[in-house]
């Protein structure tokens, strides 16, 4: 017995005809019988009786009938599967995003999702947290990053980003390149507004750490990471920022990393998205992504 034989028993069952079946999947109508007869003789049963023009299912048939139905459309579900998976990820991928998080890490990650699937484009709403919620919640937004992960009814999360953050200076600004953690109190340093995602970040890392900021050697207050970064690129002082944020200016030697001896900082960021909507194909293969290259640690 195989799965071409049930086929053309079922298409015999439905229509009451070989004829008619033959007609149906395109083969003789010899063929259609000699494919019933086989499978008769695999079962050891008898499932059509003749009586002039009719055919007539036998009692077998009724109960084959109904598990042929099922194997046949399992195997459509795993064609349609596979061809979804041959077939290209493509269309609009919007993500609601802080500004410091979808400024950096999110295009990063964007565009090396786009070399593995060209037709995607991404759209980013950056938003503080309260306002991505609301919109995942209303389902104005399908997926959201975010730092808050305070819980809330209807969302889940389906994914965490670990983004480490590091002490960053001009080259050669600070001669030692590894610090205790009382020395950051006497290096010149920069921070972000105090009610920017970032500056919240960077309080949370301080608390626990045991660093108290009141003590911290703070020269100058930047509306946003950029100028945050270009302040210290111009030897300003030092900062501490998200490694997303500063992988190129590291690389290229425009800045360099300052290690705190037995100091780690680091920030979880959360994907959430709302738990009733089912997302498309194009945002679960960019979650599976996220989770294959970014995993939580």
């Amino acid at each position: 017995m195989d799965i071409y034989q049930l086929q053309v028993f079922s298409s015999v069952y439905r229509l009451r005809s070989f004829s008619r079946a033959s007609e149906e999947l395109h083969i003789t109508q010899p063929a259609v019988s000699m494919h019933i007869k086989r499978l008769e003789e695999d079962l050891g049963i008898r499932l059509f009786d003749r009586s002039g023009q009719k055919t007539i299912p036998t009692k077998e048939a009724v109960v084959l009938h109904e598990r042929a139905e099922e194997l046949i459309s399992k195997l459509n579900d795993i064609k349609d599967d596979l061809r979804q998976e041959k077939s290209d990820i493509e269309g609009l991928l919007t993500i609601g995003t802080s500004s410091s998080t979808g400024a950096y890490m999110i295009p990063f990650i964007a565009a090396e999702f786009q070399k593995l699937h060209p037709k995607v484009f991404f759209q980013l709403v950056v938003k503080g947290a309260p306002e991505i919620y609301r919109r995942l919640i209303s389902g104005e937004l399908p997926v959201g990053v975010v730092e808050d992960k305070k819980e809330r009814e209807g969302i889940v999360v389906q994914h965490s980003i670990i983004d480490e953050m590091v002490l960053v200076a001009a080259p050669e600004q600070i001669k030692k390149k590894v610090i205790t953690p009382l020395g950051i109190f006497r290096i010149p340093l920069l921070m972000r507004e105090d009610d920017s995602d970032a500056r919240k970040s960077m309080e949370k890392q301080h608390m626990l750490h045991n660093i108290a900021l009141k003590g911290l050697n703070v020269v100058a207050i930047l509306g946003s990471t950029d100028s945050l970064k270009e302040a210290v690129k111009a030897g300003l002082g030092a900062a501490i920022i998200s490694r997303f944020a500063v992988k190129g200016d590291l690389e290229a030697g425009l800045l360099e990393e300052i290690r705190i001896r037995g100091v780690k900082m680091k920030r979880p960021l959360y994907v959430v998205s709302n738990k009733n909507r089912t997302l498309p194909r194009i945002y679960q293969s960019f979650l599976l992504y996220l989770k294959d290259k970014l995993p939580s640690s």
